[in-house]
């Protein structure tokens, strides 16, 4: 295989899939079309040799090989990004500390990446990472002991209170196992997932979120099993012991024993999940935690826009 027979711009449009799972999606956020996604893919696998997707009647999936190329595709993706954006890309100049605090959805699915591209434009920023729930991370942006937040605004009935930005919209859907049967028709409806147990994720208010869409739907899932831990979660429904509703943000395609999860759209309006930054005036932070909060809101925009980031 020879690197001249891959574009940026395949794996631009591979990334692109992999991260919306609908071809169509995609090619709306690279703003090509559909037929262009689909070959600069089939191109993609074929100099690979492998097969990167699995096709469906209600989108695409990455295969095992198609996970582990996206892992190092998003890497090179993100660097070239930070590298494009700000081509003296290392600050040595920029000093201080910023004080982050972020719950734990967010500490595992989110942040880790975006912190350590920061860290590599600015060496000499100390990074205080607090882990920490909602309320207490609003507390602390109130009174000044943390510099940013970085939480989930959908479950903030008060962000008015604080400055604010969005960073990205996480799309809800269905979680099964491999042979569920709620799969064959290719999306669902809560009144048929209602039929099935339920597996409740319980971290980061996921409980009260869960019951909001649900009761606003006159509905109630028939929940089995609560839990802490998403591997957990993710064990459970690949070996078929329930579904689940949860954002692609914290989707993978399997669980630690190896065992595919598929996720299928739910036709009644969910709402997605927002992820967000939350923080006092400007004139209250440092110059540190100012650069970062920006640095955060043009890496999440531009990944949004559909550039290599």
């Amino acid at each position: 295989m020879s690197l001249q027979n891959i574009s940026l711009r395949q794996l631009r449009y591979f990334a692109a899939a992999a991260e919306s799972g609908r071809l169509s999606l995609a090619a709306n956020q690279v703003h090509v079309s559909q037929s262009t996604i689909t070959t600069a893919i089939l191109q993609l696998e074929s100099t690979l040799k492998t097969t990167l997707f699995q096709r469906q009647p209600h989108g695409v999936s990455l295969t095992a090989e198609g996970s582990r190329f996206y892992q190092r595709i998003r890497h090179v993706l993100d660097s070239l990004e930070d590298a494009v954006s700000e081509p003296d890309i290392v600050s040595k100049d920029l000093t201080g500390t910023v004080r982050i605090a972020a719950s734990y959805t967010l500490l595992g699915y989110f942040l880790p990446s975006l912190l350590g591209r920061f860290r590599a434009r600015h060496p000499n920023v100390i990074i205080d990472l607090l882990d920490m729930n909602r309320e207490d991370i609003e507390n602390g942006v109130r009174t000044g002991i943390i510099d940013v937040g970085v939480v989930l605004l959908s479950n903030m009935p008060n962000r008015q209170e604080f400055d604010h930005a969005l960073l990205v919209r996480s799309t809800r859907q269905l979680w099964t196992s491999a042979a569920h049967p709620l799969l064959e028709k290719g999306s669902t409806t809560l009144a048929n997932i209602s039929q099935y147990p339920y597996i409740q994720i319980t971290v980061d208010e996921g409980e009260d979120s869960t019951e909001r869409y649900w009761r606003s739907n006159n509905l109630q899932p028939d929940i089995a099993f609560r839990t802490s831990s998403m591997e957990a979660l993710r064990g459970l429904i690949a070996h078929g012991f329930g579904v689940t509703i949860l954002s692609d943000m914290v989707y993978r395609h399997w669980s630690l024993e190896g065992k595919r999860i598929e996720a299928i759209p739910v036709l009644d309006p969910l709402p997605p999940m927002e992820v967000g930054l939350i923080w006092q005036s400007q004139d209250k932070n440092s110059h540190a935690s100012n650069i970062f909060r920006e640095f955060l809101i043009s890496a999440c925009r531009s990944q949004q826009d559909g550039n290599p980031a």
